[in-house]
């Protein structure tokens, strides 16, 4: 299984994403961001991942328009805020987020969670956005599968992406299969657990196996997959290191480990809490 950083995935309306992004939560520092987004061009990633409610739209949109990278070898991914969901909202809050990103056009737009209130109002916007060719592709986070099975009773068009937590210790196995047959990619948010599962001891013997991290493992075994994710992180040398995942291959019992670690755990919130507060 040869992989490398150029591999893509190729979404059911043809349009392709980078396998490996680069996510950008909680970095609202601008010296932080002017350290992180540079090393991440360098060693590679052209896929980057941002939010409305992450509050940097406007400082990656101005590193990545004043970098050497041309724009057609970027893919830029945002999400509708919560409490900007519903179809006015949507459509007004998109084209201040395609502003602040400093583009004509979004690669990947995404819900940020499942809304009972605003649910079919949201992705009519969506698909107004997609005819109207102002986003190339557009998909949902956080949906379980019966989220969407009601969104395909009203959809014209079904989503290109499903970006949920994923992580060893919450494989989401079922939801994963579910996505498969419906050819709805898979991208994972937290592919690392925020850093609480690096000291697992499967992980960590594997990781001295193979010479490795136990992140560089981790994301492996999500490459390996054939899932989307996007690592986090401001540290250059982490960024370096997250990256470094090409010269190895784990083997098909050592996936298995690594898929027996999963415990249902999440370290962020089930979407059906966030449900019906939206």
């Amino acid at each position: 299984m040869k992989k490398t950083f150029e591999d893509q995935i190729t979404l059911h309306n043809g349009v392709t994403i980078p396998q490996h992004g680069f996510g950008v939560y909680k970095i609202t520092d601008p010296a932080e961001m002017e350290i992180a987004i540079p090393k991440a061009l360098e060693v590679g990633y052209r896929s980057f991942d941002t939010a409305q409610m992450y509050q940097n739209e406007a400082m990656l949109g101005e590193l990545l328009y004043n970098s050497s990278v041309p724009r057609k070898d970027l893919f830029i991914t945002t999400k509708i805020n919560n409490g900007n969901q519903g179809y006015d909202q949507t459509l007004f809050t998109f084209e201040e987020s395609l502003a602040d990103l400093q583009l004509s056009q979004l690669d990947l737009l995404l819900v940020h969670w499942p809304s009972e209130k605003y649910f079919f109002d949201t992705w009519r916007a969506f698909e107004r956005l997609y005819d109207e060719k102002m986003v190339r592709a557009i998909g949902v986070c956080n949906f379980h599968q019966h989220h969407l099975e009601k969104l395909n009773t009203k959809a014209n068009v079904m989503p290109m992406v499903n970006q949920v937590e994923l992580h060893p210790y919450l494989t989401q196995e079922a939801l994963r299969n579910y996505l498969k047959e419906q050819n709805i990619a898979v991208e994972a948010w937290s592919p690392l657990a925020r850093g609480r599962i690096l000291n697992d001891p499967v992980l960590e013997e594997l990781a001295r196996n193979y010479h490795k991290t136990t992140a560089q493992i981790i994301l492996r075994w999500h490459l390996q997959h054939e899932l989307i994710f996007i690592p986090k992180s401001v540290t250059p040398s982490r960024i370096a290191e997250n990256s470094d995942i090409y010269d190895f291959e784990l083997s098909a019992e050592d996936m298995k480990k690594i898929d027996k670690l999963n415990r249902n755990q999440r370290t962020g919130s089930d979407p059906d809490d966030v449900y019906p507060t939206i």
